[in-house]
């Protein structure tokens, strides 16, 4: 039962769908959002809408009612995940906290989906990816890169968000597996991405007594990011001792009588990372995009070229490993971005075409009286 909307519970759901679950996705008389806040073949079917809510059904219920309540009564009764993404007051007067929806199935796996925790002081305030990508550092590492104080160009917070309900919610299953036990689980955007963050930016902060800011410096150095070449850009990494030493013999010799062991170890390099990626910027003038392209790939040195979202469609490598699976739907041919992880037992696909608002509630309240009237 899916009772999120915009981002970051639809794309945990949308998961689980391309990997098999059946998703009912409950929308109130208006619907999600998220059908309306891009370009889509018809009102309320966006591209943003149509790819995280891709394979699941759309049952409309209005829980402001008592027929809608009862209705969804009856759908917890048959679910293993009962998924959500409003505030916890909200579901709460709604009457469907987790304690209503464990009285009606114990052995639920109950998922929030929010933008702060209720045991923190921020509990029932509301977030968006903006507002959280601020909050968490990710616009001041922004400012350090660029000098500008800016959110990245991706909706980091509500993915990396609905990624951590995933594996959260898949992690409560097993439990369930194990034991028969339910459980509640909150999966908060604010939590989740200051997380994110400190993976590498806790650094020195994280001892006592602290050995230094908690930035590390590699990832906010001002020459971190593509480098111009002769016609373009290139993106490359010359980061451990032996691409170091390949490309220092392969194209600046001179260095090692020029810089001696200042940048003989990567040690060494870490301490002065802003004059290493000064001197390579310099260098990566001197060639052209291809050609520098084809060095590093002869010295193994991690590089790519600039492609932009648009190029991702035609990438040769994505096409090869079956990335895109186009659908046919009600709106004509839809080629989706696809399942990004391999298994060689259980492969995940496109699970099926975005539904339309409410297109299936006939049918799964049909199914529901037949479930009860089996028994």
């Amino acid at each position: 039962m899916d009772l999120t909307a915009v981002v970051m519970g639809p794309y945990c759901t949308q998961i689980m769908a391309d990997m098999g679950a059946d998703v009912v996705k409950v929308e109130p008389p208006d619907g999600d959002n998220a059908r309306y806040i891009s370009v889509g073949p018809a009102s309320g079917m966006s591209g943003v809408f149509v790819n995280v809510n891709r394979g699941k059904r759309s049952v409309v219920l209005d829980l402001v009612t008592d027929e809608g309540k009862a209705a969804l009564r009856g759908l917890i009764a048959e679910a293993d995940v009962f998924i959500h993404s409003m505030r916890a007051r909200a579901i709460a007067k709604l009457g469907f906290a987790y304690d209503d929806v464990a009285a009606i199935n114990p052995a639920i796996v109950y998922t929030n989906c929010y933008g702060y925790s209720r045991r923190g002081p921020e509990a029932d305030r509301p977030a968006y990816d903006d507002i959280i990508q601020a909050q968490s550092g990710v616009s001041a590492v922004q400012e350090l890169l660029t000098g500008e104080t800016t959110y990245v160009g991706t909706i980091v917070a509500d993915k990396v968000g609905g990624l951590t309900a995933t594996y959260a919610t898949m992690m409560a299953l097993f439990h369930r597996e194990r034991t028969g036990e339910g459980q509640e689980v909150e999966v908060s955007m604010y939590e989740t991405m200051a997380s994110f963050m400190l993976v590498e930016h806790a650094n020195g902060r994280m001892f006592t007594p602290p050995l230094g800011p908690a930035i590390y410096p590699r990832t906010v150095a001002r020459d971190r990011k593509p480098y111009p070449t002769k016609d373009g850009h290139v993106a490359v990494l010359i980061y451990n001792d032996k691409h170091w030493k390949a490309f220092v013999d392969n194209v600046k010799p001179a260095w090692i009588e020029e810089y001696g062991e200042a940048f003989a170890t990567l040690e060494l390099r870490a301490k002065q990372i802003d004059r290493m990626y000064g001197l390579i910027a310099q260098t990566l003038l001197e060639r052209t995009t291809a050609e520098w392209l084809e060095l590093f790939r002869e010295l193994q040195i991690p590089a790519a070229p600039i492609q932009t979202p648009d190029e991702l469609f035609d990438d040769p490598h994505l096409n090869a490993v079956g990335m895109f699976e186009t659908i046919d739907t009600p709106h004509g041919p839809t080629r989706f971005p696809g399942v990004p992880t391999w298994f060689s037992r259980t492969p995940g696909r496109v699970a099926g075409p975005a539904p339309e608002l409410g297109a299936d509630t006939a049918d799964i309240l049909a199914e529901l009286d037949a479930r009860r009237a089996d028994r």
